[in-house]
């Protein structure tokens, strides 16, 4: 069984004169959301070890809002920047994160006090490890965005997105997604045709097993 932690922290202690946010971020120790799970959802934690889980996040999910996280305490450090979404594999970054927190992606920055300098510092190495992450995962000219397969860890029949398609039964694959490759650009998974029903956003990366969103994509899109 999953044991479960959830940091419940007051934006007192970490922030000035700002209201709490609504965002939550989930982590894991192991890779493809398993192991222990904690929860941060008042807007900032500035220190993992508060709750036993530094560097020890190797898999996250962003049910809500914008999330930074940083390698070293008080969010110091290389900082990523991760959307809603579902990331099963964080990679480099396994491993690696001791704070985070809510940021408002229009402004650029976190909700909390900063150094503007190592703000700037911070942002930099953001785009230049997104830019990386780009030059991972995509081929944008040749390749498929995506990439569909009807059975985990890719594997089986598999059909290549790289529009919108607002129903799966055009190209027989509706309610058939076991696993899922994001090659480049950020796309929603929905249940029903024409993007309805519940719906789920996938950034680059590898999605081995879509879990409890198996065989239920009927249509998908480009959001990002």
């Amino acid at each position: 069984m999953k044991n479960t932690l959830t940091a419940a922290f007051l934006l007192a202690a970490s922030l000035v004169g700002q209201a709490a946010s609504a965002g939550e971020l989930q982590l894991f120790s192991r890779e493809d959301f398993r192991g222990q799970r904690v929860v941060i959802a008042d807007g900032a934690a500035t220190n993992f070890r508060d709750f036993d889980f530094n560097d020890r996040a190797s898999s996250l999910v962003v049910r809500s809002g914008t999330w930074e996280l940083c390698e070293h305490v008080n969010f110091q450090g290389h900082c990523a920047v991760f959307e809603r979404g579902e990331y099963p594999d964080l990679r480099r970054f396994n491993n690696n994160f001791s704070s985070a927190r809510e940021i408002d992606r229009r402004r650029g920055h976190g909700w909390g006090r900063e150094n503007r300098d190592n703000r700037d510092d911070r942002d930099e190495r953001w785009r230049e490890e997104r830019r990386e992450e780009r030059r991972e995962y995509r081929e944008e000219p040749r390749g498929p965005a995506v990439e569909l397969f009807n059975d985990n860890g890719f594997r089986g029949r598999v059909i290549q997105v790289n529009n919108d398609l607002d129903t799966l039964r055009n190209v027989h694959f509706n309610d058939n997604a076991n696993s899922m490759v994001v090659n480049y650009g950020t796309w929603e998974a929905c249940e029903h045709a024409d993007f309805g029903g519940q719906c789920r956003t996938f950034a680059p990366g590898r999605y081995p097993d879509l879990r409890d969103f198996s065989d239920r994509i009927s249509s998908i899109r480009r959001v990002r």
